[in-house]
C-alpha cells in the first residue's frame, strides 16, 4: 500500500499529510481520469494480476481501504497497510 500513497502523493505535489484509509480519493480528485488507467496499472504491477475492467466499478477504486480489498489482499507482505 506504501507504493499506492507514495503514487497518490506524486501525482498530487501539494498534498500533505495523510490519505485516510477511508477517505474517497476520487472525489477528493486525488485520482483524475487522465490518471486513471496508470493507477490501474499500478495496481496491477503491485498484485501481479490483471484488472478486468469490465468486473470491476468505480467503487472499487473509491477509497484506500477498497482498493486494498479488492486488489492489494493477496500482494505481498510489504505491500500490506502497517497495523
Amino acid at each position: 500500500m506504501e507504493r499506492v500513497v507514495a503514487w497518490l502523493h506524486e501525482k498530487n505535489p501539494g498534498l500533505e499529510g495523510t490519505i485516510g484509509f477511508d477517505e474517497d480519493v476520487i472525489e477528493a480528485r486525488l485520482i483524475d481520469s487522465m490518471d486513471f488507467l496508470e493507477f490501474v496499472d499500478l495496481l496491477e504491477e503491485i498484485s501481479g494480476s490483471t484488472i478486468d475492467l469490465q468486473e470491476v466499478t468505480i467503487d472499487d477504486f473509491r477509497t484506500l481501504a477498497r482498493v486494498q480489498e479488492r486488489f492489494l489482499s493477496s500482494a505481498s507482505p510489504a505491500e500490506a497497510p502497517a497495523g
